[in-house]
């Protein structure tokens, strides 16, 4: 870390600190669970399609709870339901573990779905609650880069998956333990974090639906989680062991590539959408996750394999920082109900991506669902490209900002 990186980190408020130490360790288990599930899955001997269902079910739980839990946050605050969503997912990853038939990994997961989705609209409406405009393109990278890290570090521990693809379940269950502990502690003291007797009032959805900057950010979010999340989580385990003929540890190598390259390319994408504009760090990045699916279809080896992490760890670096970047300079700190249907964006995509991917990859093979798939990515590119720049100059003052983003600007200020 550089000493400008440092002071920046120190800027931040200490909300956003004790935010990703909570997202680190969710991230680990996850990053240890998210190649072995397709895989487990497979073992109750399931095809392609219904191992990529039990991706989409914790996705399809997310979605469904989430405009209720987009209410609850603004009814109980944000701290408590972080505590309890990280408590049911934990509870759930245990059981998931002990699944002796395929129906009950699926409704386990789904349960985990609805403890995650709690979790995370939580997170995002405290974070940005709490983080000022000039911040949040890189309060937005330190947070995902949170998570980013722990799914390197799952990936580079996931070698107890050769003993049992159980075990990474228990492991998940044991570091959300571990993410409450934070939780619970670190915000303790917070008032930011605290729930407050007055509280500025919710930005409508309806007014959110009609900036065309928001829009662009939901279609970008729901692309980057069919393609880069859930297609790319549910069929390039499968891809490397079916397709490419190798064992799992390169499932697992291939992750690790692209949260490694995600981890060095947050900062640096959060300080481009600070300083340049949010619209060049999604349009760039849905071109290069693209440009990835892409290669793994035209370069079926291990070099293909590899270079194609990489871009997508560069495409999901730039989709973690600058579509949230988008909704917090929309909502303006007037978080829940718009932030949770910005979560439900992705969580759509989430559900989608395995499904389709895997039912594609049944039917025409997997470099047609690779190819699909950047279709997907680069399908967002014109709503990004001819929607309003949130980001706006300081010196213009935040109420100019607050009244172009309600208006919705048309001109573009980077």
């Amino acid at each position: 870390m550089t000493n400008d990186e440092a002071r920046g980190w120190r800027g931040l408020p200490s909300e956003v600190r004790a935010l990703t130490g909570v997202g680190f360790m969710v991230a680990l288990g996850f990053g240890l669970v998210a190649p072995a599930l397709p895989l487990f899955a497979r073992q109750f001997g399931v095809d392609r399609a219904l191992a990529g269902l039990v991706v989409s079910a914790f996705a399809l739980m997310r979605l469904v709870m989430a405009p209720f839990v987009g209410r609850l946050v603004n009814a109980l605050g944000e701290r408590v339901l972080l505590a309890t969503g990280i408590g049911i997912v934990a509870v759930s990853s245990l059981l998931a573990g002990l699944s002796q038939q395929y129906w009950q990994l699926l409704v386990l997961r789904g349960a985990g779905g609805v403890g995650s989705i709690m979790f995370s609209v939580s997170a995002a409406s405290l974070l940005v609650r709490v983080v000022p405009d000039h911040q949040r393109g890189r309060a937005q990278g330190v947070w995902a880069g949170s998570f980013l890290i722990g799914t390197i570090a799952g990936p580079a521990v996931g070698t107890i998956a050769g003993f049992s693809l159980r075990a990474p379940f228990f492991f998940y269950a044991g570091t959300l333990v571990v993410a409450g502990t934070i939780g619970l502690g670190a915000l303790r003291r917070s008032e930011l974090a605290a729930r407050r007797s007055v509280r500025t009032a919710p930005l409508a959805l309806r007014e959110a639906l009609h900036s065309r900057a928001y829009l662009g950010a939901l279609a970008a979010s729901f692309a980057g989680d069919f393609a880069l999340v859930g297609a790319r989580t549910a069929l390039v385990p499968q891809f490397v062991t079916d397709r490419l003929q190798l064992g799992t540890g390169w499932a697992y190598a291939a992750f690790l590539v692209t949260s490694v390259v995600s981890g060095l390319m947050l900062l640096p994408t959060g300080r481009l959408a600070d300083s340049r504009g949010r619209r060049p760090a999604m349009i760039v990045g849905l071109l290069i996750g693209a440009a990835g699916f892409v290669i793994l279809v035209g370069i079926p080896f291990v070099p293909g394999l590899l270079v194609a992490a990489a871009l997508l760890g560069i495409a999901g670096a730039a989709d973690s920082v600058a579509p949230g970047a988008v909704m917090g300079d929309v909502v303006a700190g007037r978080g829940g109900v718009v932030v949770a249907v910005f979560q439900m964006s992705g969580d759509l995509g989430a559900v989608l991506g395995p499904v389709i991917a895997g039912t594609i990859a049944d039917a025409a093979g997997y470099g047609a669902t690779f190819l699909v798939s950047a279709v997907v990515c680069v399908l967002p590119v014109f709503a990004v490209a001819v929607a309003p720049e949130t980001l706006r100059r300081a010196s213009r003052g935040a109420v100019e900002v607050a009244a172009e983003q309600v208006t919705d600007d048309p001109t573009p200020t980077a």
